[in-house]
């Protein structure tokens, strides 16, 4: 417990934070990588070199601030960050170096304003919200590691099939390389794969969501093909499609996630992705297929065009296991082909109209994933319909960042 004059001081820097939070991360992401270069091997390059993460850990910092007193309002925001954590194989002992560093980052950048006084309640509250994410992370490595067909850290797997999905999004089948079974999972997880790419002086990791329904054999993800192979966000996705075949060895961590499928399993379920962002729904609907087939659900997915949209037989396929499936197929830029698809439903971007008209269900859980701008426009299209917040669930790929809406 903190005392009170540590919670008073610690909600007084809310403002600072505020205006000052993303300065403070980037300080301390350089010079902790500068001092600690090994846990490049962790961290993702690309989130690093776009900003993302730097965003990410300034919102979750604000956010600790201002609920230092009542830490259990942002529980499910850690819990999320948490399985992000196990999944790249954070552990205990990088907790103290992130607390040296994020203290000095405050002091570099608030100078004078970071008086003692400021810099050891920040160290006491540091000390209390570590401890809540170690204790966490300690329960989520016990789960994968204990549950049947489970491991902790991080497992060689076999490249079994490699299927071109579309023009951009091609699948890995992936089975443990000692030819064990693979444990259940829950549809919309994800797992990290870590790579050694010649060239590179550190691993890099990627999480991609699974996107079969959970089965004893394989894995399987589908990774999009980056448009800039030489870019940290593209270097990853590029390798995996120009150099891991069948019989390819990768290493991964066992499945995380809190993205996965609420309420009762009678509700209605309206899927909305864009691009890439459909990996997650694949598994949550086909896994309704096995389970719930005469549940009520809607699948509306945006892609630039029919060639590259991945899945399209798949869900076809899916309307002769489901009894109440509805599919709606959205092209930016269709082609003539496009046109004649029976599911092709708009041109363009799916806007609030047309959402009201195709999308609004009684008492339907939604789920939206896809780029942030696709999440952006969707979200504030079902608040401005009357959908309530706690029906509406999404997920990033990436760094946790605020929707600006």
């Amino acid at each position: 417990m903190l005392a009170q004059k540590t919670i008073d001081i610690i909600k007084f820097t809310v403002p600072v934070l505020e205006v000052h939070g993303v300065e403070i991360t980037t300080v301390f992401y350089k010079n902790l990588f500068n001092e600690h270069p090994e846990l490049l091997n962790i961290f993702n390059h690309a989130n690093q070199n776009q900003g993302r993460q730097q965003t990410a850990l300034a919102n979750a910092v604000l956010a600790a601030a201002q609920y230092i007193d009542r830490l259990e309002v942002i529980s499910p925001v850690v819990r999320q960050i948490a399985e992000k954590h196990r999944s790249l194989g954070v552990k205990p002992e990088h907790y103290p170096i992130v607390g040296e560093h994020l203290l000095r980052a405050i002091e570099e950048v608030l100078s004078a304003a970071a008086t003692e006084e400021i810099i050891n309640a920040w160290a006491d509250a540091y000390g209390v919200i570590s401890s809540v994410f170690i204790n966490i992370e300690k329960e989520l490595y016990e789960q994968a590691a204990l549950q049947t067909n489970g491991w902790s850290d991080f497992k060689p797997f076999k490249v079994i099939d490699k299927v071109k999905e579309s023009e951009v999004i091609t699948s890995f089948y992936l089975a443990p390389a000692d030819q064990s079974a693979v444990p259940v999972f829950e549809s919309g997880q994800y797992i990290t794969v870590r790579l050694q790419i010649p060239g590179e002086p550190y691993l890099v990791n990627r999480q991609y969501s699974l996107s079969a329904a959970p089965n004893k054999e394989y894995f399987r993800i589908s990774v999009k093909r980056e448009a800039e192979p030489n870019k940290p966000e593209g270097k990853v996705s590029n390798y995996l499609h120009d150099h891991i075949h069948n019989g390819d060895v990768i290493e991964m961590t066992a499945p995380a996630g809190e993205f996965t499928l609420k309420g009762a399993s009678s509700a209605p379920v309206v899927f909305i992705s864009g691009g890439v962002g459909i990996t997650p729904f694949i598994s949550m609907v086909n896994s309704i297929a096995d389970h719930e087939p005469t549940r009520y659900v809607t699948f509306i997915h945006a892609s630039k065009n029919g060639e590259q949209q991945a899945f399209k037989e798949e869900l076809l396929e899916l309307a002769e296991r489901m009894t109440n499936y509805h599919l709606s197929f959205i092209y930016e830029n269709p082609s003539e082909t496009d046109r004649l698809n029976k599911h092709f439903k708009k041109e363009g971007y799916i806007n609030t109209e047309w959402l009201k008209e195709n999308a609004v269900v009684d008492s339907a859980e939604y789920y939206l994933c896809g780029p942030v701008p696709f999440l952006q426009a969707i979200l504030r299209g079902l608040k401005e319909l009357g959908i309530h917040e706690e029906q509406i669930h999404y997920e990033f790929f990436g760094p946790s960042m605020k929707l600006d809406i």
